[in-house]
């Protein structure tokens, strides 16, 4: 039986790229046709016109300067913002043949590197912008061919962007100092302002954006209101299987849930900022190792990982923004199997944040208004989340997804527009100073002390909302703070928001999703499963012997095969070298290196 080839693949249409591009491919990556838009952003670099290209995690971005590094003479210098990042991906491209080194602080082949690049013996060199803006560094690179330059995470040029270095803004120099070199621009995350801004600053025409889409439907969202916040995400980590990151807000924070987390029986790691180098550094190298542990951290940990088989995100608070968001949720599955992205949010949340935007720059503050408002329609929405989140940097989803807690359980729509009325109504006649425990004690005409001490027992607003309507008071307030209707005072209280003039003067409708019902049962099914063979002996035996030799060889699992390829021997059990050199994901460097260890596997099955 035949594998299936890539060559029937949508967006393999003819971009007029030479031969010698698609032998490599073939070759060096074991695939028979490109995906999506890599071919239009390999041709216009192999044809030396500069590019700047918005594709989504996990589409192959690394692939378009790859495959022109090794097909246009000179050496590729990457730049790239974080030394992790620069040593994964050095040693994904090792794997397959690429001769790819860098030059960081921590390399101590140095002079081996600057000689490799003066003779022309490297396809890729990795430099982080500090470095490729020194006089020292750009004096080198005129001793070699230089074949092209690739900007990763280009968003960081951008002071618009949620990751601004400004050390990218210095490149425009560099670049232009070898002027008639292409260079390539990519990245995931960057809304209209701040691609023309990358534009600008890196000296790309308009012309040359190729804008791949936004969507990873391989990724199911789900956002929730955080409620036993350990046990909300310990359930999700309980049924989903395979490697998660769960971002929390604070250091301690990262601490306190690791510990909680634990008692789910998976390997449980903390890491943030705080922690000695040497930890980090251990922490990281034995997460990107294992094919099942759970890492509890701050956004400092997340970029500088290029792990495919992370099968699940998990946001224990907000993110900074709606691009922060969905870059931190692009780093599940970007393997192309089905993951998980779960958030769990408080009103208390958004009142943070809001405070946050008093420290902003006065220039800056309405598109970063704009950012945390977009996630509050996003948090609240009723409809599709994909939709709402691939609209916001201006890609249209026509359908809904249908894999979205929204798609997969459609809510009730309800118009809450008099409630919220009678909700901000107390707010105001209590003096805008009290929580929302006090609030829904007066509205629900509770016979409480503190109510009568206060004589809120006396206002026109004690007693209005029946109990019907007591489960959606939560609901109104988590959706009127998250959409500046409500505030938090400084000590918790909560006080009128600038935008709820508009529904006091019934000028603005509140419609809200109607909270689930409470399910009995052990929940919903995974949502990031696996869809590999379940009780497979073969398959099986093929992922033990993959672990066997990821140990034996101190490299991650994924770096020998993808679980993809793994299934593909599974299905088709070949039995020559050959046959697996046909399956799509082994290269011949791949092949010679590991193809004898599979075979054994397969051979053993296939005389059964």
């Amino acid at each position: 039986m035949t594998p299936p080839s890539a060559s029937s693949i949508p967006g393999n249409a003819n971009a007029s790229l030479p031969e010698a591009a698609y032998a490599t491919l073939r070759r060096t990556f074991g695939f028979d046709g490109f995906r999506g838009m890599q071919e239009r952003v390999i041709a216009r670099i192999l044809g030396g016109e500069h590019t700047l290209a918005l594709m989504p995690t996990g589409a192959g971005k690394s692939l378009c300067y790859q495959i022109p590094a090794l097909v246009r003479d000179g050496t590729a210098i990457v730049i790239s913002p974080l030394i992790a990042l620069m040593h994964d991906q050095i040693r994904a491209a090792r794997a397959v043949g690429i001769r790819a080194a860098s030059l960081t602080s921590v390399d101590v082949d140095q002079a081996e590197t600057v000689q490799a690049l003066r003779s022309g013996e490297l396809d890729l060199l990795y430099v982080a912008p500090e470095r490729a803006n020194t006089s020292g560094f750009q004096a080198l690179l005129s001793q070699a061919q230089i074949g092209l330059f690739a900007i990763d995470e280009a968003h960081c040029v951008s002071e618009w962007g949620h990751d601004f270095r400004p050390d990218y803004r210095g490149l425009r120099d560099m670049l232009d100092r070898f002027g008639d070199v292409p260079r390539l621009a990519l990245t995931a995350t960057a809304d209209e302002v701040t691609r023309e801004d990358i534009l600008k600053q890196l000296g790309i025409e308009p012309a040359g954006l190729i804008k791949a889409g936004f969507d990873r439907p391989n990724i199911r969202y789900a956002i929730a209101p955080r409620a036993n916040q350990a046990k909300q995400i310990a359930d999700v980590i309980t049924r989903t299987p395979g490697a998660g990151i769960v971002y929390a807000n604070s250091r301690k924070g990262t601490e306190d849930l690791a510990a909680k987390l634990a008692s789910t029986g998976r390997q449980v790691r903390a890491y943030h900022a705080g922690l000695p180098p040497e930890q980090r550094a251990a922490t990281q190298a034995e997460f990107v190792a294992s094919e099942d542990m759970v890492m509890v951290a701050t956004i400092a940990f997340g970029m500088g990982i290029d792990k495919p088989d992370v099968r699940f995100v998990i946001h224990a608070g907000l993110p900074k923004s709606i691009e922060a968001y969905y870059q931190e949720t692009g780093r599940a599955g970007r393997d192309g199997d089905p993951a998980a992205a779960h958030m769990f949010w408080a009103p208390s949340d958004f009142a943070k944040a809001r405070q946050w935007l008093s420290d902003v720059d006065e220039a800056r503050m309405p598109s970063e208004r704009a950012r945390l408002n977009a996630l509050a329609g996003l948090v609240e929405s009723a409809g599709c989340r994909r939709k709402l989140l691939l609209k916001h940097f201006g890609d249209d989803l026509p359908e809904p997804c249908g894999n979205c807690d929204r798609c997969l359980n459609p809510p009730k729509v309800r118009d809450v527009t008099e409630l919220a009325q009678k909700l901000l109504s107390a707010v105001y006649r209590t003096g805008q100073s009290f929580g929302m425990g006090h609030i829904e004690r007066v509205l629900l005409g509770r016979d409480d002390p503190r109510v009568i001490e206060r004589r809120h027992d006396k206002l026109s607003v004690f007693g209005i909302v029946g109990t019907s309507e007591a489960p959606l008071l939560k609901p109104v307030m988590r959706f009127l703070t998250a959409h500046e209707m409500l505030a938090t005072t400084e000590h918790g209280g909560l006080a009128l928001g600038p935008e709820a003039r508009d529904v006091l003067k019934g000028e603005r409708a509140v419609m809200i999703a109607e909270p689930p019902k409470a399910k009995g049962g052990r929940g919903e099914k995974s949502s990031g499963a696996i869809p590999n063979p379940v009780g497979d002996p073969l398959f099986d035996a093929l992922r033990a012997r993959r672990s066997e030799l990821a140990k034996e060889h101190g490299v991650p699992a994924y770096i020998i095969f993808h679980d993809s390829v793994l299934r593909a021997m599974a299905a088709f059990v070949p039995q020559t070298l050959r046959e697996i050199g046909e399956l799509q994901g082994v290269g011949e460097k791949k092949l010679d290196t590991w193809g004898h260890e599979f075979l054994t596997v397969l051979r053993e099955f296939g005389a059964r």
